[in-house]
């Protein structure tokens, strides 16, 4: 069984332009996190392996989230290369053997994670995209293909955790991103590009290992006070 502190839980996506900025947002949080997230927009800027580097530098676990999706050599060497900078997960999407090839190639402390479906997808997108089925089925094959291949868990939606849960290993990490500390609807409308979404308590109480959180912290007034505030529900929730 998995044993995870809470603080540890929740993961600050660091969606932001360049490394000054995101090495400011990890100040101003301080002790408030301790495990942050690291994208595409990040990944394009000069300074993202300094960046990885001054993270670790600063004690805090990384997530890279590149969602390899290439031939498995290309992959398998992308995720062994990630592993030697000491980051903790990384993530990745494609068919059985890009996965196989990610989790054969993980050493050190990292963790490979199978996207399933992204939170920002409903389900009449995810029919655009040619996939028939229920959301809740895709997710559930997609994570048990991901446990076969080798790979250590999976990012789902919220609304899936339950499932997961009751039909998945409980080896299984699960890291629920869309998370929203308040409903995230306005006048009837998205305020964001998150559709399949849940609050921290609902995510942790379904059974979420981890939760990613980015523009509600980033954008807050006090991004700290509002990072401390999800740490407080999540750990509300444990109990």
């Amino acid at each position: 069984m998995k044993t995870i502190s809470p603080n540890e839980r929740l993961i600050v996506a660091l969606d932001v332009p360049d490394p000054n900025k995101a090495r400011a947002l990890v100040r101003e949080l301080s002790d408030a996190v301790l495990f942050y997230k690291v994208g595409m927009e990040l990944c394009t800027a000069a300074g993202f392996i300094e960046l990885i580097h001054w993270l670790k530098r600063q004690q805090k676990h990384i997530f890279v989230d590149l969602k390899f999706f290439d031939i498995p050599e290309t992959v398998g060497r992308a995720v062994s290369g990630l592993a030697a900078h000491g980051v903790d997960f990384c993530t990745v999407h494609g068919n059985q053997s890009i996965m196989e090839a990610a989790a054969s190639s993980k050493h050190g402390s990292l963790k490979v994670l199978a996207v399933t479906a992204l939170t920002s997808l409903d389900r009449g997108d995810l029919q655009d995209l040619g996939f028939k089925c229920d959301v809740e089925d895709l997710v559930l094959s997609r994570a048990k293909r991901a446990l076969e291949a080798g790979c250590d868990g999976v990012v789902s939606s919220g609304l899936e955790v339950s499932r997961l849960r009751a039909e998945a290993p409980s080896e299984l990490i699960v890291v629920v991103p869309g998370i929203r500390p308040v409903d995230n609807k306005k006048d009837g409308g998205q305020i964001d590009d998150q559709k399949r979404i849940m609050t921290p308590a609902e995510a942790i109480a379904a059974g979420a290992d981890y939760l990613v959180v980015g523009r509600p912290i980033r954008d807050a007034g006090n991004p700290r006070a509002v990072a401390k505030e999800i740490q407080t529900q999540i750990q509300g929730a444990i109990k």
